[in-house]
């Protein structure tokens, strides 16, 4: 039987945070099938936001899936969660039992082209507690992944993420640094990220 979770990790280990990342999560055979299922199945749904005044749609498609109905809110965006269907909670099971952490809700992210990407952030929202963690899943097309100091320019990441991949972003990554997927330059296939983190 072909090890689905193999243990092969990479610490990361950066000023004021740590970093996980484990290039194998899921096997390419259970990544294609996650990806497939996810990408037909998710309730997809493309919001509007407001960067410096301006009203714009998201550059990304998104679902959000979690508990007890707690909605969860970024960007001036209040997203409602669906239930847990049987493979996200497989899904969420297998990168609890990886961290050795809980999740109660994951978002997931829809790159459709090289077009589609996600701004400089950190997932510190008030829901989420002080010093949260995040748990990202990646599916289907690689894309390359920023992480920046806040106040420290000498630290700093470029990762490409495989599919298949977990980056575990641990205490300190969201307090201390922003993260990003830039816009690609060259074309790129449709890609799928879940980060899993706990509302409090």
């Amino acid at each position: 039987m072909l090890d689905l979770f193999p243990n092969e990790k990479t610490v990361i280990d950066l000023p004021d945070a740590v970093f996980e990342y484990y290039p194998n999560f899921f096997n390419t055979e259970k990544a294609d099938e996650l990806f497939k299922i996810l990408l037909e199945e998710t309730p997809w749904q493309q919001d509007e936001i407001t960067v410096f005044g301006k009203t714009h749609l998201q550059p990304r498609l998104t679902a959000l899936y979690g508990n007890e109905g707690k909605p969860y809110s970024y960007s001036n965006i209040t997203m409602h969660p669906n239930h847990w269907n049987s493979l996200l909670t497989f899904i969420k099971e297998k990168v609890e039992e990886t961290c050795n952490y809980s999740f109660t809700t994951v978002l997931l992210n829809r790159y459709r082209s090289e077009k589609d990407s996600n701004g400089w952030h950190a997932d510190n929202e008030k829901e989420l507690g002080s010093n949260p963690i995040i748990a990202s899943l990646s599916l289907g097309e690689e894309r390359i992944f920023h992480l920046k100091h806040n106040t420290n320019k000498e630290a700093k990441l470029s990762l490409t993420l495989k599919h298949g991949s977990l980056l575990v972003m641990k205490k300190g990554s969201q307090v201390h640094y922003k993260h990003q997927v830039p816009k690609a330059s060259k074309p790129k296939k449709e890609r799928i990220n879940l980060t899993f983190r706990a509302i409090l």
